[in-house]
């Protein structure tokens, strides 16, 4: 191999989203091995902003057409071709391109559809996506070293605009509760960069117990359901925000609302993405990207204020001094010492609910794990809102309802569950806020993805927890999931058994030092 010129490298990704995505510890990889070289990834227009902001890609190449994109490859003289897509269009660029050095990943498409259509397992499918790869750089003798996804892939320049010394800082985020749990670091951070600064946070009424145990900070109820409802109730809410005089408005949610609200309160400087509706009523609009965590792409927004958001890191606290306020630990201790939870009994947390229906693992499953758990003398707690109470029901009928399981759906506010997550060596759950809680608290945390996947950026974060998923190429079907599998087989749950969230379970509580009889 010629290495006395820089390698010019082509790297080829039509889609989708979430494999976009994957690809960017590729780049690291090839930069850390050719730091001279000149990276240029060949993709769909519609998935080129995931990559624009990548510090280790050079050129994003727009594919509108085989023929086209031929043409303006051979003029290149690329020197090196990595094909991470691995279908028909990519076969004849790398066939009629003239590129010398070629590698292609392995996809293992038939392995994957026997899996599917015949539950026919083989070693190729125990591999990520990400791990298949990164075993395509071995062609040219790159040891793959880098495997995460991190902060810095989203981030050629760190700072935005010029620091400033704001006085008074309002941060709005007016959407559910994973999303607020998630906005909660920057919260922290904030308050961390501009100690001298007064700050408020516009939330849900029912979200105020998730930030109450942050210490000098202002809750601005957004009232949506009553006071603040429709244009009137929205007006209403800007003359009160007017009045105190916000000099920062720090906006996470993507909502034309939101933006409108900051924009109609006439304060000056209003950060937030370029993906939100209302981007044209911003001062400052960082970019969305899908290869970060949303606690990081939140995290992000600092660099549009402070030279020291740099500084965000892995290690970023995700919650405050104390998981919950101390009448609600309390109670919460006082009802599993009336349930029986004694000391050294290991308690489980189970969320088998989700606003989406295909974001729930199927009842009966639910039912198998807890039966298996109950036999194990390992006390599943089940939680989730009052509107899967006949669902918890439906899980524990069919669990043969166990004596050792609780029941508390509909019955623990933000509050309580936060207090309850102390108490708990395990966490089980769908793709739902309560995960962003169990992690945000530090409790182990076993999410079951089918719809969504890892690549859009709402997976527990952090080493401790993990993810039990479908290799599907249809997933992810949407952002949030759906009401119904698009394709109708639903083979995104369908196809996580019983056996596999059980192992998974076990390992993790094995890892815990006080559980290793399990």
């Amino acid at each position: 191999m010629d290495l006395t010129r820089p390698q010019r490298i082509l790297v080829i990704r039509l889609s989708s989203l979430g494999d976009v995505a994957l690809t960017a510890p590729v780049y690291r990889n090839l930069k850390a091995a050719w730091p001279d070289a000149h990276i240029a990834v060949l993709t769909k227009p519609a998935y080129a902003p995931l990559l624009a902001d990548h510090p280790c890609v050079d050129e994003v190449i727009a594919f509108t057409g085989l023929v086209a994109c031929l043409r303006h490859l051979r003029r290149r003289h690329f020197t090196h071709l990595l094909d991470l897509h691995a279908n028909w269009r990519s076969f004849w660029i790398r066939k009629l391109s003239g590129i010398p050095q070629q590698s292609r990943y392995q996809k293992n498409s038939f392995s994957r559809r026997l899996f599917v259509l015949f539950r026919k397992t083989s070693a190729s499918l125990q591999k990520h996506t990400l791990d298949r790869y990164l075993a395509a750089l071995t062609v040219w003798g790159i040891e793959a070293r880098q495997r995460s996804l991190l902060l810095a892939d989203a981030l050629k320049s760190p700072m935005t605009g010029a620091p400033i010394s704001p006085k008074n800082i309002l941060v709005i985020q007016t959407a559910f509760l994973g999303d607020l749990a998630l906005t909660k670091p920057l919260i922290l951070k904030l308050q961390e960069l501009f100690p001298h600064a007064p700050l408020s946070a516009l939330i849900r009424p029912e979200m105020a117990a998730l930030l109450s145990d942050v210490e000098a900070i202002t809750l601005i109820l957004d009232d949506k359901k009553r006071r603040h409802k429709g244009l009137l109730g929205t007006w209403r809410l800007v003359q009160e925000l007017r009045q105190r005089r916000f000099d920062l408005a720090v906006i996470p949610h993507r909502s034309l609302r939101s933006a409108l609200i900051a924009f109609l309160c006439g304060i000056p400087k209003r950060v937030g993405f370029a993906a939100s509706a209302g981007k044209w009523l911003l001062t400052d609009a960082l970019s969305f990207n899908w290869l970060m965590h949303d606690r990081d792409r939140n995290l992000s927004l600092i660099h549009a204020v402070s030279a020291n958001g740099g500084a965000v890191s892995e290690s970023a606290p995700l919650n405050g001094k104390s998981a919950s306020p101390r009448t609600s630990g309390d109670a919460v201790f006082s009802r599993l010492r009336g349930a029986g939870i004694r000391d050294g009994e290991v308690l489980v947390g189970v969320h088998p609910g989700s606003v989406w229906p295909t974001k729930r693992w199927l009842p009966e499953r639910f039912s198998q794990l807890i039966a298996r758990l109950d036999a194990q003398g390992l006390r599943a707690v089940i939680i989730g809102e009052s509107r899967d109470a006949s669902l918890a029901r439906q899980i524990l009928s069919g669990a043969g309802n166990p004596a050792g399981a609780l029941d508390w759906t509909g019955q623990t506010g933000l509050a309580e569950l936060m207090a309850l997550m102390r108490h708990l060596r395990l966490f089980i759950t769908n793709d739902s806020g309560p995960m962003h809680i169990a992690t945000s608290c530090g409790v182990p945390t076993l999410a079951i993805f089918g719809p969504t996947t890892k690549e859009l950026g709402f997976f527990p974060y952090g080493d401790a927890h993990r993810v039990v998923e479908s290799d599907l190429e249809c997933r992810p079907c949407s952002l949030h999931g759906g009401r119904a599998c698009p394709l109708g087989h639903f083979l995104c749950m369908k196809l996580i058994t019983v056996d596999q969230v059980h192992a998974a379970a076990m390992e993790m509580l094995r890892q815990h030092e006080n559980c290793s009889n399990y």
